[in-house]
């Protein structure tokens, strides 16, 4: 089993593979399933991430009424040419809230790793597809990579917006988007793992503060700026810019500030934006 970054980048320089395949025959140990299995598996996954990316980019609403219609917005304006951000990563931004959108339309996502942190990993992937051009393969390979950091995170923090505030939710999918797009790109295991502790590190504290209890504000919008989040950590680490504190140190840190964080702050409702006036006002128009 991965323990912690450090072994799974150690492990992956070892082999001279991607962290990908690291995760691929932990999966084949773990489960007992075939690697043609695994890898079909995984396929699936990212069928129905893209699918639910068409669906959100034709427009979705929610029942409540609170999100939809703000992908297909920023795809309008991205065709308008006057984007000041550049195509490529209002792309991935457009992407992941069309995911989320999706979701909070009550259609089908794959949670990665949560169903309210679901936008940003097939957001940025599906957005730096039309750059890298990768096969197939190499796209089944880039959510192994992402599930390989998740998969740490998940047993030395957490991935839960209840125990750990939205810097465990949105915060994990960021980093594991941000390692993902760096081996994609052709960065080493070493440079995805800063790009990881880039993105975590920007992402400390945040807090999950759903209005009316809703996986909808402002949990589509924080997908959309941990894409941001993730494409910019992963052109740091390209650029061989580090972290100055270790990518586990800096989960461990967010374990930490997860556990401290008061639980008004941790999907209660009851603090942070859900706790304004229109936070509080949109609550009971929704439920009366």
């Amino acid at each position: 089993m991965i323990r912690n970054v450090a072994e799974l980048v150690e492990l992956a320089e070892s082999k001279q593979v991607k962290t990908a395949e690291i995760m691929i025959q932990q999966e084949i140990k773990v489960s007992g399933l075939t690697r043609e299995e695994i890898i079909e598996k995984m396929d699936k996954n990212l069928t129905v991430m893209e699918q639910a990316i068409e669906r959100g980019l034709k427009g979705v609403q929610s029942f409540s009424g609170l999100t939809g219609g703000d992908a297909v917005l920023l795809q309008n304006y991205i065709k308008s040419g006057k984007t000041l951000t550049g195509n490529l990563l209002l792309d991935a931004v457009s992407k992941a809230v069309a995911t989320n959108e999706v979701n909070a339309a009550m259609g089908t996502i794959c949670a990665t790793p949560t169903a309210g942190s679901a936008g940003v990993v097939p957001g940025t992937l599906f957005a730096v597809k039309e750059k890298l051009n990768p096969t197939r393969m190499e796209m089944i390979e880039f959510l192994f990579t992402a599930a390989a950091f998740g998969f740490v995170v998940a047993n030395n923090a957490s991935i839960s917006g209840a125990a750990g505030g939205c810097q465990a939710e949105v915060g994990s999918a960021s980093g594991m988007a941000a390692a993902a797009i760096v081996e994609l790109a052709g960065g080493t295991p070493a440079q995805a793992a800063e790009a990881m502790a880039i993105t975590l590190k920007n992402m400390l504290g945040l807090v999950c503060d759903p209005v009316a209890g809703l996986v909808e504000v402002p949990c589509v919008k924080r997908n959309a700026m941990g894409a941001s989040n993730a494409l910019t950590a992963a052109d740091m680490a390209l650029a061989g810019i580090k972290s100055k504190i270790p990518c586990d140190e800096v989960i461990n840190a967010m374990y930490l500030i997860g556990q401290r964080m008061p639980l008004a702050h941790k999907e209660t409702a009851e603090g942070g934006l859900a706790a304004t006036p229109t936070g509080k006002r949109l609550a009971k128009e929704i439920f009366g």
